[in-house]
C-alpha cells in the first residue's frame, strides 16, 4: 500500500483537487462530468463514484459509460461498482456498428465499410450475446444504440432490427456525430421510457462470499460462454493466499482482450466452449478488487500511432486547438 511506501501524505496533496470531478460542457452546452478514464480490458473501466454520485445529485437523468465491450465494462461496471455503491443502473444502451458486426462476421477489416450481408448476419450472434448478458445475466432493460457511419445501408440496418425482435429490444439509430442532440433525440426517448416505466431488479453476477476461483468461472462461463477457466499450481496458490489473508470477499477485475468473448483477440462473433486461461492474480487493495490476467494481455495501454496529443496546441490568443 501507498502507507507502506510513506507515500500516503504527498499522494494526498496531489490528490486534494484531483479528486474533485471536473465539470465540463458538450458543444451544445450540456453538463457532463470527468472523473477518471479505465480501460475495461485491464481495469474497471468506468469513472469514478464521486462523478456518478454527483450526477445522480444533480440531474434527471444521469448516461455513463463503461466500455470496452458489454462482457467487460458493463459486467465490471455492475459487480463491482454498483455493488460498492449501492446503485443499480435503471437501463442498460449496448452500442454497435455495423462495421464491427460485419467484422465479427469473418468481413476483412479493409472492407468492413462495404455492403456484406452474409458477414452482418453471423457476427450479430455478438450482439446478440451482449444483449443477452445484460437482459438475462443482470436482469436489466436494453436498447440498441446502432452508431451511423455514411456507408451503413438500410437495408443492412432492417438486418440488425429484425434479428434483434425476437429478444424484445429496439435497435435506435444513433446520428449525433452528424447531428449532434437531435442525432440521438430517439435513443434518448426510448431510454427515458424504459427508465421510467421498468424497475430493475439489483442482479449481481455472483455473491460477495463465493470463492475467488468461482467468481472468476461464473464471468467466464455466464458472459463469455467459456467452458471452464484454467490455471496453474502457482496462480491457485495465490487465489487460496488471498482468501487466508482476508480478501476473498473482493469482486474480481477480468483482465483480457477486447476483441473477443474469448482471450483469443481472433475468435470473433460469440465463440462458445473455449477455456480461459488465468495468467496472474493481483490484488488491488487500495481500490477493493482482484485483477485476474487472461490470456496473453498488457495491463499498460499504448497509444496509436500518432497520438491526438501531437496536433493539440494553444494559437497566441490563448485559443486551444487541434482538439476536433
Amino acid at each position: 500500500t501507498a502507507r507502506e511506501l510513506k507515500a500516503q501524505g504527498s499522494m494526498a496533496a496531489l490528490l486534494k483537487h484531483a479528486i474533485k470531478p471536473n465539470l465540463v460542457q458538450t458543444l451544445e452546452g450540456n453538463p457532463a462530468l470527468l472523473h477518471g478514464g479505465p480501460f475495461a480490458n485491464i481495469a474497471h473501466g468506468c469513472n469514478s463514484l464521486i462523478a456518478t454520485r454527483a450526477g445522480l445529485a444533480l440531474g434527471d437523468y444521469v448516461v455513463t459509460e463503461a466500455g470496452f465491450g458489454a462482457d467487460l465494462g458493463a459486467e465490471k461496471f455492475i459487480d463491482i461498482k454498483c455493488r460498492k455503491a449501492g446503485i443499480f443502473p435503471s437501463v442498460a444502451v449496448v452500442v454497435a456498428t455495423l462495421r464491427a458486426l460485419k467484422f465479427h462476421g469473418g468481413a476483412p477489416l479493409a472492407q468492413v465499410n462495404d455492403p456484406d450481408g452474409p458477414a452482418l448476419e453471423r457476427g450479430l450472434a455478438n450482439l446478440e450475446r451482449h444483449v443477452s448478458n445484460m437482459t438475462n445475466a443482470f436482469g436489466l432493460p436494453c436498447v440498441v444504440a446502432l452508431n451511423h457511419f455514411t456507408r451503413d445501408t438500410d437495408a443492412e440496418i432492417e438486418i440488425v432490427r429484425a434479428r434483434l425482435v425476437p429478444l424484445g429490444v429496439k435497435v435506435i439509430m444513433a446520428r449525433h456525430w452528424a447531428d449532434g442532440g437531435a442525432g440521438a433525440s430517439d435513443l434518448a426517448a426510448e431510454v427515458i421510457r424504459l427508465a421510467d416505466f421498468t424497475t430493475a431488479p439489483a442482479k449481481f453476477l455472483y455473491p460477495d462470499d463465493m470463492p475467488l476461483l468461482d467468481k472468476i468461472r461464473t464471468i467466464a462461463t455466464r458472459i463469455y460462454g467459456a467452458k471452464d477457466v484454467t490455471a496453474d499450481a502457482k496462480t491457485l496458490t495465490r487465489l487460496t493466499r488471498l482468501e487466508e489473508d482476508g480478501y476473498g470477499h473482493l469482486p474480481v477485475c477480468m483482465a483480457k482482450t477486447q476483441m473477443s468473448f474469448s482471450t483469443d483477440p481472433k475468435l470473433k462473433g460469440a465463440p462458445s466452449g473455449h477455456l480461459v486461461h488465468i495468467r496472474e492474480i493481483r490484488l488491488a487493495a487500495g481500490a477493493e478488487f482482484i485483477v485476474a490476467i487472461c490470456g496473453d494481455i498488457l495491463t499498460m495501454p499504448g497509444l496509436p500511432k500518432v497520438p491526438a496529443a501531437e496536433n493539440i496546441d494553444i494559437d497566441n490568443d490563448g485559443r486551444i486547438t487541434g482538439l476536433f
